[in-house]
C-alpha cells in the first residue's frame, strides 16, 4: 500500500519467514475449503469447513464512487458463521519495505492499533479482538457461531498523520456498509460490459479493470514482482508499471466490451507521463507517470519457491522498443472510429509520433519481449512502425488534420517492402523473427489484428501453422525459441497460445481454434485468473500474477471464437 509498486506489507510470497503475512485461518488444520467471487465483482468468498461447522470469509478493496479523487485504501476482511461452530486464528503480521521493517504496533481503545515503520502506516480496527504479539504482530484466537459476524479493517495512513493516534476509525456498521458499498460498485461496473460477454469474459475484463490505477489512468502489466518464469532461474521481473503496449491491449479489450472511460484516462496518461513529447515516449511508465524505473536487487529475500533475484524496477524502461509509437496511434485511431477526433493538441503529439517513426524505424530494437541481448530488426516492430504510419494516415484523412502526408506514404511502402523482403522466408512461405532470420516468434500471429496482411492471407495461414509445430507443446505455444540474453528456458506463453487460437479462428478453422483455446484456458485457476506462462509439462502457473496480456488475450480469443463460429 498505497499503490501497486510501493513496498509490500505482507510479501510472504517472495519470502515465507521475512515477508510477513495476514491469516484468518481454522485452528482444526484438517479444515476444507472452496472459493469464488461474489457475482460480477472483485469481492473474494473463501468457506472453510472443519467437523465442527462452517465459516464464510469475504475478502475486498474497498471501492466507492468518487474513488479516483479519494481512494480509500483499506482492505476488509469479514467472517460470517454458515452454520454448526468454528474456531480461528487470526495472525497479522505487518513486515514492511519488502519485509525489512518489523513496524512499531500500539494499541488504542475500542481494539484499534497502529503499525509505523519507515513511510508506511497501517491502522487496524474492526471487531475481532486482538492482542500485540511478542514479534511485532498483532495475534487473535476467535470462535464464530452460526450466524455471528466480524469485521476486520487494515487501512493504509501517512506514518506522520497516525503517529500520535489512529484519529477517526469507522465502526462495525460503517466497515460492513463498506463491503455492501464495494459489490455494489463493482456490480454497477459490470453491467456496463456487453450483454453477450459470458462469465468468463466478464471475469477477465473486471480482473483488466482491477490492474487499473484510477486516479492516474495507468494499467499495471501486473500486481506482482519476481514470480519466475522458471522456478529457481533468473527470469523474476517487476511487472508493477504501466507498459505502453499492454495497456494499449487493456483499454482497447474494454472498450469494446462497452467500457470506455477508460480509453481516455489512458490516453491523458500517456500524452501526460511524455511531456507531449514522442522522442522522451518510453515503453513504461510507474502508475504516477515516473520515468525512472531503475532496477535493484533485494539479496535478502528468498525469492519464490527459492528463485533469486528478487526485483523491484525495471530497467528495461531504458530500452527502444518501436513498436510502442504503432499501438499509440491505433489507439487514437480507434478512438475515432469511436466519434472521438483527436483534439489539435494531442494531434501535435501524434504528428511527432509518425514523424518520429519515419526517422528511426530501420534502426534495430529490443522487440516486444524485451530481449537482454543484442538489438535486432524485429519483423514484428517495423510492422508496428508501418501501423503508426498507416493510422496517422488516416487520422489525417478522416479528421481533416494537417499531416505531410505525401512523405508519410511513402515511408509506409518502404517499411512494408523491407518486411516483405528481409522478413520474409519465400522458401517457406512464412514470415520470420527478424529481418534475414530463420528463427519464428509468436508475436507474428499479431500481424492480422493490425491489418498488415489478412488473416486467410496464404503467408499467414502458413505462419500460423510453423508457430503451432515449432513453438507448440501441444496446444500452448512459447513465445521464441532463440537466445535472449539470460541463461534457462521458460514456459509457454498464455496470451500467444491465445493469440494462435484467435488466428485460427478468424481463419475459420474453429474446431483447431477451440481446441487450443480450451488447453490454454485450462491454465487458469480455480478462480479464472491467469499468469503469465504455464509450464509444459505440468501447466503449473510461472511467471506474474494475473496478467493483464493473458486476460486481454482471452478476451480477444473468446470473442473471435464467438463471433466467427456463429
Amino acid at each position: 500500500m498505497p499503490r501497486f509498486d510501493s513496498p509490500s506489507v505482507f510479501g510472504r510470497l517472495l519470502d515465507w519467514e521475512k515477508g510477513g503475512h495476514c491469516s484468518i485461518t481454522p485452528t482444526d488444520r484438517r479444515f476444507e475449503t472452496s472459493r469464488q467471487y461474489v457475482d460480477r465483482t472483485l469481492v473474494l468468498e473463501t468457506v472453510f469447513r472443519t467437523g465442527e461447522g462452517e465459516v464464510r470469509l469475504l475478502d475486498c478493496m474497498v471501492m466507492r464512487e468518487g474513488g479516483r479523487q479519494r481512494p480509500r485504501r483499506q482492505l476488509l476482511r469479514t467472517i460470517e458463521g454458515v452454520k454448526g461452530s468454528v474456531e480461528l486464528e487470526i495472525g497479522i503480521v505487518p513486515r514492511l519495505e519488502y519485509g525489512a521493517v518489523k513496524p512499531w504496533v500500539s494499541s488504542y481503545p475500542d481494539g484499534v492499533f497502529t503499525a509505523l515503520g519507515g513511510h508506511t502506516g497501517l491502522v487496524v480496527s474492526g471487531t475481532i479482538p486482538l492482542i500485540i504479539g511478542s514479534d511485532h504482530d498483532l495475534t487473535g484466537v476467535l470462535r464464530v457461531d452460526q450466524r455471528e459476524s466480524y469485521v476486520l479493517s487494515i487501512e493504509f495512513a501517512r506514518p506522520e498523520t497516525v503517529d500520535q493516534g489512529p484519529g477517526d476509525v469507522a465502526d462495525r456498521k460503517e466497515l460492513q456498509q463498506r463491503v455492501e458499498e464495494t459489490v455494489a460498485w463493482w456490480e454497477r461496473w459490470s453491467d456496463k460490459i456487453d450483454r453477450q460477454a459470458s462469465d468468463s469474459e466478464i471475469r477477465s475484463a473486471i480482473v483488466l479493470k482491477a490492474l487499473s490505477n484510477a486516479p492516474t489512468g495507468a494499467f499495471v502489466a501486473a500486481p506482482t514482482t519476481s514470480l519466475p518464469e522458471a522456478v529457481g532461474g533468473e527470469r523474476n521481473w517487476d511487472y508493477r508499471y504501466s507498459w505502453v503496449r499492454d495497456s494499449v491491449f487493456s483499454v482497447e479489450a474494454l472498450a469494446d466490451l462497452g467500457c470506455e472511460a477508460e480509453a481516455e484516462g489512458f490516453r491523458r496518461f500517456i500524452e501526460r507521463s511524455a511531456a507531449g513529447s514522442a522522442p522522451e515516449l518510453q515503453l513504461m511508465y510507474g502508475v504516477g507517470g515516473e520515468t525512472r524505473l531503475d532496477e535493484v536487487h533485494l539479496d535478502d529475500l528468498e525469492g519464490y519457491r527459492q528463485s533469486k533475484p528478487v526485483r523491484v524496477g525495471n530497467s528495461a524502461y531504458r530500452q527502444t522498443q518501436l513498436d510502442v509509437y504503432g499501438y499509440l496511434v491505433d489507439l487514437a485511431w480507434s478512438w475515432q472510429l469511436r466519434g472521438r477526433t483527436p483534439s489539435n493538441h494531442f494531434w501535435e503529439f501524434l504528428v511527432d509520433i509518425v514523424d518520429t517513426v519515419c526517422a528511426r524505424w530501420e534502426e534495430p530494437d529490443k522487440g516486444i519481449w524485451e530481449i537482454r541481448g543484442e538489438p535486432e530488426h524485429f519483423v514484428h516492430s517495423k510492422v508496428m512502425c508501418w501501423v503508426a504510419i498507416d493510422r496517422g494516415i488516416r487520422l489525417a484523412e478522416a479528421a481533416a488534420k494537417t499531416a505531410p502526408v505525401e512523405r508519410w506514404r511513402t515511408v509506409r511502402e518502404d517499411i512494408r517492402a523491407a518486411i516483405e523482403r528481409r522478413g520474409y522466408d519465400a522458401e517457406r512461405g512464412i514470415f520470420v523473427r527478424s529481418f534475414e532470420s530463420e528463427a519464428l516468434d509468436a508475436a507474428l500471429l499479431l500481424l492480422p489484428v493490425f491489418g498488415f496482411v489478412l488473416w486467410d492471407d496464404p503467408r499467414m495461414m502458413r505462419t500460423a501453422e510453423a508457430i503451432h509445430a515449432e513453438l507448440g507443446s501441444g496446444h500452448l505455444v512459447r513465445r521464441y525459441l532463440t537466445g535472449d540474453g539470460l541463461e534457462g528456458s521458460e514456459g509457454a506463453f498464455l496470451a500467444c497460445s491465445f493469440w494462435l487460437a484467435q488466428c485460427y479462428a478468424r481463419q475459420g478453422r474453429i474446431e483447431e481454434a477451440t481446441k487450443v483455446f480450451e488447453l490454454a484456458a485450462s491454465a487458469g485457476n480455480d478462480l479464472g485468473l491467469f499468469s503469465e506462462e504455464a509450464e509444459l509439462e505440468t501447466g503449473a502457473a510461472l511467471g506474474n500474477f494475473p496478467q493483464a496480456l493473458s486476460h486481454l488475450a482471452h478476451l480477444t480469443a473468446m470473442r473471435a471464437i464467438r463471433v466467427t463460429g456463429t
